[in-house]
């Protein structure tokens, strides 16, 4: 199983920009395509849902990281690899209490403090941002582009860079410091999702 820290581009299936129906496929493209990590992000879904769902993408994983967002105590009964939370969320020591304590944790930041903070509780890797207003973090104000470097400074752990990234502005968000990052609708809405996934890979990993 890769590591986070072998992990640079962090897809999401979000079934706010697709049905359950396409998961499938989408993530099948998603993976050809170059993307390290998946995460499976259900908001306003019955658990039962979001269960069978998790269980019916695991085995197409193999050795990339699944993580379910929200609900710890889905990853040892979906064969999910980790969890992760909010800043609302409850502590990760808890989290881990169910979803077993070998399973990786993720926690989103908005700032260096919370960063800092996710770190000296034990999170194997934190989502940063967002950068940019992004639909998919309505009210969320954006951070910008100044703390990449301090924080990737301050907390040894890897970072995703989250929030209203694009294939166009990647080379800015790269050229500001960021090392690994998070592509929500611009993934899910491109007319080739492979392509656009390596292309982005590509751009990371030739900065």
């Amino acid at each position: 199983m890769k590591s986070p820290s072998a992990c640079f581009l962090y897809g999401i299936l979000d079934l706010g920009y697709l049905p359950p129906k396409d998961c499938k496929r989408t993530a099948h493209a998603m993976l050809e395509g170059g993307v390290d990590i998946l995460q499976l992000r259900a908001k306003g879904y019955p658990l039962s849902t979001i269960k069978t769902l998790a269980s019916s993408l695991a085995p197409l994983l193999h050795d990339i990281p699944f993580i379910i967002n929200d609900y710890p105590e889905l990853v040892t009964e979906t064969g999910a690899t980790g969890f992760h939370v909010g800043q609302d969320d409850p502590p990760l020591n808890q989290a881990r209490a169910l979803a077993g304590q070998t399973a990786l944790g993720g926690r989103s930041t908005h700032n260096l403090a919370q960063a800092q903070a996710a770190h000296a509780e034990g999170a194997d890797y934190i989502g940063f941002g967002p950068l940019f207003p992004t639909p998919t973090k309505p009210g969320r104000p954006a951070i910008g582009l100044e703390n990449i470097r301090e924080v990737h400074r301050l907390v040894p752990l890897p970072i995703f860079c989250i929030g209203g990234i694009k294939r166009e502005n990647l080379p800015a968000i790269i050229a500001a410091g960021a090392r690994r990052i998070v592509i929500v609708s611009g993934i899910l809405q491109a007319p080739d999702i492979r392509a656009y996934c390596q292309d982005c890979k590509d751009l990371l990993m030739s900065s």
